[in-house]
């Protein structure tokens, strides 16, 4: 992987596709905002008057200035502080020249500047960004007129996967705890290894213990559709298997007892329990490097309940997930090597091989 074919990636996937962005629970107000880095461009995400959200390049039309700063540019503590940014609920202001927009994007003011100087207020809205909710979730298009054309929807994108698990109440949950993990390998070594069981033997060995079937022939003939079953009297991921916390309502019997997961190209990995949710954004920053946002999902009555503690289930998925990145990392450092140049796919793998299809159909054949 090198980083003329990142460059690629980039362009041709992370900036067509729908990007999983984050939940809309931390921007309930008009002017709660967020400034994301996706894939190295800085976009603003805010709440507008209307309620809707929106989104933006994080960048002014005037001179490119950036309108608010970016979490990757760090805190100066003895740097000075500028005047602009959002302000609170009536719109976004560039703090080099004082230009003022709409939360939708439109100019409303340059400063000192009228039609009659050529100033098009109509041609200078900020650069959009297409954001599309789904069921608590809100995903990004950086390139929302080529995915109009194309007649590209979040919800062809979305697929079979939102039928599957439309009985879990994804909309009415909140995340009591998040866990951001820094990955030393590629995107899609993340993906590929959620993608198949064939290493859980190997590698989680206390998952194998409440999920036998992870091991049990390799990993192969899993019912993923169905759902997984865990081992008699368990039906959660927890160290135990089970835990106080009761299943969502609304789910059929299967769902009451087996695990389920959802891998949504390009960035969205979900893995459903009977009454947690562990939703995971996946963040390429480099041909060797990875951000993982892992957000833990419970239902608001049992965060009500005085005795909530999801512990038992963030210890134990923060277990596999280290696991996870360990044998990730050392995939990426094996390719590295100058001797690998392509591997072998067992048929309990065949699921994983599908990214390579995946990337082939949006980049062309791999070199």
């Amino acid at each position: 992987m090198n980083a003329d074919f990142f460059a690629r990636e980039k362009e041709l996937i992370f900036y067509r596709e729908w990007f999983l962005a984050g939940r809309e629970e931390p921007l309930p107000n008009p002017g709660d905002h967020l400034v994301l880095d996706v894939v190295g461009e800085s976009i603003l995400v805010v709440r507008a008057k209307d309620r809707a959200l929106k989104a933006h390049y994080n960048v002014c039309r005037h001179r490119g200035a950036r309108l608010c700063p970016s979490p990757e540019d760090g805190t100066d503590q003895d740097g000075p502080e500028l005047s602009g940014g959002v302000l609170g609920a009536s719109g976004i202001r560039c703090p080099y020249h004082q230009w003022t927009y709409g939360f939708d994007g439109k100019l409303l003011n340059a400063p000192y500047l009228k039609e009659i100087d050529g100033l098009s207020k109509d041609d200078l809205s900020l650069y959009p960004v297409g954001i599309e909710t789904w069921r608590g979730f809100f995903f990004l298009n950086l390139s929302p007129e080529l995915g109009v054309s194309e007649g590209h929807s979040l919800a062809a994108q979305l697929g079979e996967a939102a039928t599957r698990v439309q009985r879990y109440p994804l909309a009415e949950l909140r995340c009591a705890h998040r866990i951001t993990y820094e990955v030393s390998a590629n995107w899609k070594v993340i993906l590929e290894n959620y993608n198949e069981c064939y290493h859980c033997g190997g590698v989680h060995p206390e998952l194998c213990e409440v999920v036998p079937a992870f091991h049990q022939n390799g990993g192969s003939n899993l019912e993923w559709e169905r759902g997984i079953p865990h081992r008699d009297g368990a039906f959660t991921f927890t160290k135990s298997g089970v835990t106080d916390r009761v299943p969502f309502p609304g789910l059929d019997d299967d769902e009451k007892v087996r695990h389920k997961g959802e891998l949504i190209y390009p960035n969205f990995m979900l893995s459903l329990s009977a009454e947690h949710v562990a939703a995971f954004s996946i963040w390429p920053q480099s041909p060797n490097r990875t951000g993982v946002i892992c957000d833990f999902l419970f239902h608001p009555a049992e965060i009500a309940k005085p005795s909530f503690n999801p512990r038992d289930a963030v210890e134990f998925w923060d277990l596999v997930n280290r696991q996870d990145w360990e044998i990730c990392k050392r995939v990426q450092q094996g390719m590295n090597s100058r001797v690998h140049k392509f591997g072998y796919y067992a048929p309990m793998e065949d699921l994983s091989l599908d990214i390579r299809n995946y990337i082939a159909r949006r980049i062309g054949k791999f070199d």
